[in-house]
């Protein structure tokens, strides 16, 4: 058995993929499996499992045999001291010489997870937990020079890393994207001076022409209610013909190995849900040594830091301390962890998210069926605590109109899917080509798909779901619903400084699309209460626009908007048609109603836009709860074609 072992790890560089680093020397894979066996530490089989499972990873075969949970860090220090006649090193007492290490690029550094700790004369002591990647620093470290190598843990490598590099990494996080894209050159201080002309201009207006400002008014209202209504229409009658998760048609793919997928959790301030959310990550059915959790927490938050240090986190997923700076925002975090992902793949997960266990599975099968085009793959979003009371009822329709009926028939029509802030999975070279999530944006999910469809790349709804907890407290759902309203109206706003480039880059068809879906959903909102107005000509009482409007005028608006109050309902009752949601049918109607606190949300987004515009308003989770009975049944395990690389179940 150990010689088929060792041959195992002999043949791994001959399947290793073209273009990408060797996952380990044929000598060390040699070497290490011979002193593990020999030791007893690991089995044969285990063995066998581990060498097949490094196929096509840029993981050692310890690294494996850690994720798969057959053998300790400790184990393997221990090992490998042996192999490499190296000692093994305690930087949490002796951290990194900062000049010598500032040789290494932080790049190369967490490639290798190795730091240079310290200089000895000519030579330089590489503190690394992979000491079979050392040789390949030689390149990149100034000629002549001389490495001697010793043995640190991962996360000893990774604190040393973070004080080396972090504040850089931090400081290259806030301007990731592009600054012809980003919203952090905006001037709230202009943006205030258009609003109080717009204003100084309609009271004049009022003062001399009062009719005319009824007319522009209430036309500017009734056209974005109308350009509204015709995009629900059309994209509910796109998901009617083509069903509510548009697929492609699917090729007969295969799998050469699976990727390893890079899952980015950003955490502020939640202590509470920190060790469900470790429990919940648990319950994902992919290979572990495929797998990459990540959980960002940002430095200044000790209670989430240490309730994650109490959940014993598995061996691939690990905690990344976000080094403090401005904003603080959840994109700035995901940035500063991207730099850690070993993923082809990177998802995003909230922290009271509840996936579906085979959701990695299905998208890494849809990203092997799909065309290199699509780059971002985004799934539906539900919630567990439906029951909670009625916000939290309304909160699910509306979700589920959102995610089962609209977005759908959006991606149908060819137009810009906006990204929802979690479950959404990305191929990491795209994500990096288009400078990854704009940190000042407080809507970072839709700015990012804009960007992505701006760079000539498209997003596909994939048949999975993610449960989280729906906000059922008023003042919190406002504020965050004015959250996204204001990113939405600033990402309009950054891309329409160019509107030229903008139109070039999305054409005519989903330029105007942009103006409908991001504009005037903010402005259907702003408008709403105009509209509203309407009700007092059922009483026969007087109305602005009484002297504008022809005999009928009235009549038709009523038809008109009674015709979008209809169709609303009837995308909230077909969006609930799943076996879960069937029992919100009933109250389907009282979802406009709800609409009414957006108009508020809607109105304190515009007076945020100029007073505060990156002001991040905090989400507080874990205040609403579950009950058992609201948890998602899990779906059957799809079957995953792969030669090679078979999943192994946790």
């Amino acid at each position: 058995m150990l010689q088929r072992a060792v041959g195992k790890a002999r043949g791994l560089a001959d399947d290793t993929p073209p273009g990408s680093q060797p996952n380990l020397t044929e000598a060390e894979a040699t070497r290490l499996a011979d002193a593990l066996l020999l030791r007893g530490i690991v089995s044969d089989p285990d063995m066998d499992a581990a060498l097949t499972a490094m196929r096509g990873t840029s993981l050692s075969l310890g690294q494996v045999l850690m994720a798969r949970a057959v053998l300790t860090e400790a184990e393997l220090l221990s090992a490998l001291t042996e192999i490499y006649g190296c000692g093994i090193a305690d930087l949490s007492s002796a951290p990194p010489e900062r000049e010598a290490a500032a040789l290494l690029p932080p790049r190369a550094a967490l490639a290798a997870e190795a730091v240079i700790w310290r200089r000895t004369g000519s030579a330089l002591v590489v503190a690394t937990s992979r000491p079979d990647c050392v040789p390949d620093l030689t390149a990149i470290l100034p000629a002549g020079v001389r490495i001697v190598t010793v043995l640190a843990s991962q996360a000893q490598i990774r604190a040393a890393q973070r004080l080396v590099y972090g504040d850089d990494m931090a400081r290259a996080a806030e301007g990731r994207a592009p600054v012809r894209d980003s919203c952090r050159s905006w001037r709230a201080d202009a943006m205030g001076r258009l609003v109080l002309a717009f204003l100084l201009f309609g009271i004049a207006l009022a003062l001399v022409a009062p009719v005319i400002l009824s007319v522009i008014v209430f036309g500017l209202a009734i056209a974005v209610f109308a350009a509204n209504g015709a995009l629900k229409c059309a994209a509910f009658a796109q998901s009617l013909r083509h069903g509510d998760a548009p697929q492609s048609d699917a090729a007969d793919s295969r799998y050469l190995h699976l990727p390893t997928v890079s899952i980015l959790v950003p955490l502020f301030r939640e202590p509470e849900v920190a060790g469900a959310l470790v429990e919940r990550l648990r319950k994902i059915d992919y290979p572990p040594e495929r797998l990459d959790i990540i959980l960002a927490v940002e430095e200044s938050d000790p209670l989430t830091q240490e309730a994650l240090r109490v959940g014993h986190l598995p061996p691939w997923m690990r905690a990344i301390p976000v080094p403090p700076g401005g904003p603080q925002t959840k994109p700035r975090a995901l940035n500063y962890a991207l730099n850690f992902a070993r993923g082809e793949i990177v998802g995003i997960y909230d922290a009271e998210d509840r996936p579906e266990p085979d959701q990695i599975t299905c998208v890494v099968e849809r990203f092997a069926e799909v065309p290199p085009d699509v780059a971002c793959l985004q799934g539906r979003l539900d919630y567990y605590n439906a029951r909670h009371n009625w916000l939290s009822r309304m909160f699910t329709i509306e979700y589920a109109a959102w995610f089962r009926v609209l977005l759908p028939g959006v991606q149908r029509m060819g137009l810009v899917v906006p990204l929802g802030g979690t479950t959404v999975f990305l191929r990491r070279p795209v994500l990096e080509e288009v400078g990854a999530w704009d940190a000042h944006n407080v809507t970072e999910d839709a700015e990012l798909g804009l960007r992505l469809a701006r760079a000539g790349y498209k997003t596909q709804i994939v048949d999975t779901t993610t449960y989280e907890e729906a906000n059922a407290a008023l003042l919190p759902w406002i504020r965050q619903r004015s959250r996204w309203l204001k990113g939405y109206l600033i990402t309009w706003g950054s891309a329409m400084r160019q509107p030229r480039r903008l139109l070039r880059d999305l054409g005519w068809w989903r330029f105007l699309g942009l103006q409908v879906q991001v504009f005037g959903a903010v402005l259907g909102f702003l408008t709403a209460p105009l509209l509203w107005s309407f009700l007092v000509k059922a009483f026969g009482l007087w109305h602005p626009l009484d002297a504008a409007l022809p005999p009928g005028g009235y009549g038709f608006l009523a038809a008109l908007m009674l015709g979008g109050l209809i169709v609303s309902i009837a995308i909230s009752v077909h969006a609930c048609r799943a076996a879960h949601l069937r029992h919100l049918r009933r109250i389907a109607p009282l979802v406009e109603p709800y609409y009414i606190f957006g108009s508020v949300a809607a109105w304190i987004a515009l007076v945020e836009l100029i007073a505060r515009p990156f002001f991040w308003a905090k989400t507080a989770h874990g205040k609403f709860g579950a009950s058992s009975e609201e948890t998602a049944r899990p779906r059957p395990m799809p079957r995953l074609r792969v030669v090679g690389a078979p999943s192994q179940p946790r």
